[in-house]
């Protein structure tokens, strides 16, 4: 019997089609060859080394698989240019999920297909990361999460785990953002979450965090996907005595929220404390004016206003206004985390594959546990990953944000908060 998650869909079919006309050769010459379903690791010792990305890079989270994107292509250019890995080009072939499930679980069997693919890099979306588990494990490709933060990501409950993440953990943006509001006085919190993985997640990590410091929410409402209206849910936590909204969303989710609260008389209006999905879509330009009348801040773990080194971050912005300019400042790098961690992400997989001395994904996967210091451009990683440890960030890392008056994402000690 076939197994359900690998049912014959349309993408995989074609894969399979695929696989098929590349037996002895690439089908195509701009397409990587793919080999059978039985052998799906199996590699040469020329030619390109390839790495997937299965991100959204439409719609309306669609920036933030772009934001990755561009961090890889960075990464990629230097290592190539330095003679590449084990002395071979990396390539990238990207993979679009729309941020749907299903299509991201097709996008893990058809790039876990291609002759010499090491690794694949995830996006944004915790739902479509979490759905992917299973073929990711099934396929044993090796999984490398610069976005999505849902602890369950990388604490999935495999033994043998292909996941490796340079991003925020939910588990410790929850006592983060609770905190942030602590310090600005706030008493009651009042979340509003997406109804999703991530928002479960984040569920868990407020409420212990809030339990931890002897307060009460202000209860906890939740939306659906493209729920237009979300004035009755704050009109709810606002009854219960919420003196501040923790917000959990996707860029146009999260719009809707900030539109409902902007809409409600000044002396009603609550600030709003939001983790980063709203950082991965075009949200300032969507809602300017409306986030201009509410008052706004989000988590981030990196900046190119303020980096942690300059010098560094100076030579990469150079690189990213040659390749993706022109530029006039910083604030034109989109969705900067993003960016940032793909960058480091790539730099992490060569060390790896250098270690492991091939490209087989589970001698990488080891090797990924086993690495040692390394100078990035969002930290000093010292390890990166150890066996019982597959995030690489954590707390120290995050920093609150708010929008500038031209939508640059500023840490609030440039901004002018307090």
């Amino acid at each position: 019997m076939v197994s359900p998650s690998r049912r014959l869909t349309p993408i995989r079919a074609f894969a399979f089609l695929l696989a098929l006309a590349a037996f002895g050769g690439p089908a195509n010459a701009s397409e990587p060859a793919r080999v059978a379903a039985a052998d799906p690791v199996a590699e040469t010792t020329d030619g390109p080394i390839f790495v997937g990305l299965n991100a959204a890079l439409t719609g309306g989270a669609g920036q933030s698989g772009e934001a990755i994107r561009r961090g890889l292509l960075i990464a990629i250019g230097e290592i190539n240019s330095s003679g590449g890995v084990l002395g071979r080009r990396l390539e990238l072939v990207p993979r679009d999920t729309r941020a749907i499930p299903d299509r991201g679980i097709d996008n893990i069997y058809e790039l876990a297909e291609i002759r010499d693919l090491v690794a694949v890099f995830g996006g944004i979306s915790t739902p479509v990361a979490l759905a992917s588990l299973p073929a990711i494990h099934e396929t044993k490709t090796l999984y490398l999460g610069p976005w999505a933060a849902g602890t369950p990501v990388v604490d999935n409950g495999y033994e043998t785990n292909f996941v490796f993440r340079v991003s925020v953990r939910d588990q410790h943006a929850g006592p983060f953002l609770i905190k942030a509001a602590l310090d600005r006085g706030f008493k009651r919190p009042g979340l509003l979450l997406w109804r999703t993985g991530w928002g479960r997640s984040n569920e868990a990590a407020m409420m212990a965090a809030m339990k931890d410091a002897g307060i009460e929410p202000a209860g906890v409402e939740w939306f659906n996907t493209s729920e237009r209206d979300l004035s009755d849910q704050i009109e709810r936590l606002h009854l219960n005595g919420a003196d501040v909204i923790m917000l959990v969303a996707s860029p146009s989710d999260g719009l809707n929220a900030v539109e409902a609260m902007a809409a409600r008389p000044k002396d009603h209006r609550r600030p709003i404390i939001s983790h980063w999905g709203i950082t991965g879509g075009d949200f300032f330009a969507m809602g300017r004016e409306a986030i201009e009348d509410v008052d706004l801040t989000f988590l981030q773990t990196y900046s190119f206003f303020e980096p942690p080194f300059p010098e560094k971050s100076e030579k990469f912005y150079e690189q990213y206004c040659a390749q993706f300019g022109p530029c006039d400042s910083r604030a034109d790098i989109a969705s900067p985390v993003g960016t940032a961690h793909a960058y480091d992400l790539v730099h992490l997989l060569k060390a790896a594959i250098e270690r492991a001395g091939a490209i087989d994904r589970a001698a990488v996967r080891d090797a990924m546990e086993k690495l040692q210091r390394h100078e990035g451009l969002v930290r000093i990683y010292n390890p990166p990953f150890t066996p019982v440890r597959h995030d690489a960030l954590d707390a120290s890392d995050f920093r609150l944000c708010r929008f500038g008056e031209n939508g640059e994402i500023m840490p609030l000690s440039l901004a002018g908060a307090e």
